[in-house]
């Protein structure tokens, strides 16, 4: 069979280029009239500042998800809110190294980042209403029914129906798959008849969804309805695999799955931008606690012989590297890795408060700085941990193809502390491969803003 091109791609739709395109006529006209109005003439730097916003608000609102449709109002005006802030930080950054930012007014720039918001607010609201009204139309017409009767297609069913909304006639039992006994979707027919039930029911969408030991029917299947008036989109039957980041993609007209693919790598300039603001923040940081990070080595030097950090060998993204903590136990042999317990004897008086309020954790501040670690991430375990759960845990080295964090989303859903039983890793992999596919900015900002209220735990030893 040959392969034409992808039928799914990861661009944006003609949606988001309207309301982009209206967004940025209202900036731009903004810009204009507020120069005008304050020196009468639109200077060549304005010129420029009105042509870069044009530019940067491509890839920027397209990383920050601005007018996705999925999204909420309040949602969606959040999203526009980050991507404006996003924009406004980065014209900033090039003209401070352009040396620029003199030649524009004090009073232009403040009403125009005030105002600008405003306006595309403003027609944020219908445009985003018409978009989602015009997609529910769209799928109000396309009349669909499942090829398959089985576990994929039952999960397909429930996709389309409730999360989607769209119009799903029913199920067509293939040859040789029985009915599942927890189906609640009426089953429309049989595959024999597959052309008569297309016109009897109206299709526009079949979708076959048929397990991996009947994949040689598809073929058959996709030539016979060529010449009718129906959209056949094949579905994998790859709900068994633990796939990280998935997507698909065209290669010059080949359809590419991805089963295993790293944000960073995905999504370059979020990785940049993660990067940024992962020093970024270090920096602030290391500089606004430096008197506690003095105080806290004083107190753990005065409290037992020893180094002040506490160094050990942990699984990075793609490396091995050495996590910086302050130590909290006294010295002994740690061939052995074990995981501090309650009560553990091997902690000191200073230990267990640092750790109980994580401020062992802040030397990881440096690793951040190195570019060792992120901020948020996956936490990094040791060496001899990742060595035992590995053959233990499905995908469990999954979770070592991003960046580990000081905190991260296992972290501010409770997932901290001793893990004495392989259910707890278990949940807290969930969650680290939860992070890893849904990752972006606005999931970052978000885990670091709770992450205070879980400093104090019962949990931490």
């Amino acid at each position: 069979m040959k392969l034409g091109n992808s039928t799914s791609t990861r661009v944006r739709g003609l949606t988001f280029w309207v309301q982009l395109s209206v967004a940025n006529l209202l900036l731009i006209t903004l810009l204009i009239l507020l120069t005008i109005l304050k020196t009468g003439d639109v200077a060549p730097h304005y010129r420029t500042l009105a042509a870069l916003t044009l530019l940067g608000s491509v890839p920027v609102y397209n990383l920050t998800q601005v007018y996705d449709k999925r999204l909420g109002y309040l949602a969606g005006l959040r999203h526009l809110l980050i991507g404006w802030l996003l924009l406004l930080g980065l014209l900033a950054v090039l003209a401070f190294v352009t040396k620029t930012s003199e030649l524009y007014s004090r009073e232009v720039l403040l009403q125009w980042l005030t105002l600008g918001f405003i306006v595309q607010a403003a027609a944020f609201l219908p445009l985003h209403r018409a978009s989602r009204q015009y997609h529910s139309k769209l799928r109000a017409r396309r009349r669909a029914a499942i090829l398959g009767t089985g576990d994929l297609a039952l999960q397909l069913a429930e996709t389309l129906n409730i999360k989607r909304g769209e119009p799903l006639i029913g199920l067509i039992e293939a040859d040789d798959q029985p009915v599942a006994d927890d189906n609640l979707y009426p089953v429309i027919g049989q595959s024999a008849h597959l052309r008569q039930l297309i016109e009897e029911h109206d299709l526009r969408r079949l979708y076959i969804a048929l397990p991996a030991a009947l994949m040689e029917q598809i073929e058959g299947l996709y030539i016979d309805l060529l010449d009718t008036n129906v959209d056949v989109v094949w579905i994998p039957d790859l709900a068994s695999m633990v796939m990280l980041n998935h997507s698909v993609s065209d290669l010059d007209g080949i359809p590419a799955i991805h089963l295993n693919e790293s944000p960073l790598t995905a999504y370059p300039t979020g990785a940049f931008l993660k990067g940024v603001m992962d020093r970024g923040l270090a920096l602030v940081g290391i500089i606004l606690i430096s008197p506690l990070l003095v105080m806290t080595a004083l107190a753990v030097k005065l409290s037992s012989p020893g180094p002040v950090l506490f160094r050990q060998p942990r699984h990075g993204y793609g490396k091995v590297f050495h996590v910086l903590k302050f130590r909290s136990m006294r010295l002994h042999d740690d061939q052995q890795v074990k995981q501090a317990t309650r009560q553990d004897p091997r902690i000191t008086a200073v230990g267990r408060f640092i750790r109980r309020t994580s401020i062992d954790e802040l030397p990881q501040l440096f690793n951040v700085l190195m570019g060792e670690m992120s901020l948020v991430g996956p936490r990094p375990h040791a060496v001899a941990h990742n060595d035992y759960y590995s053959d233990k845990i499905n995908a469990y080295m999954a979770r070592h193809r991003i960046k580990p964090g000081i905190t991260g989303l296992a972290q501010v859903s409770g997932c901290r502390g001793e893990t004495e039983t392989l259910d707890k890793m278990q949940r807290r992999v969930e969650l680290d491969l939860q992070y890893i596919n849904t990752w972006s900015l606005w999931l970052d900002i978000k885990i670091l803003l709770k992450t205070p209220f879980t400093l104090i735990s019962r949990d931490i030893y």
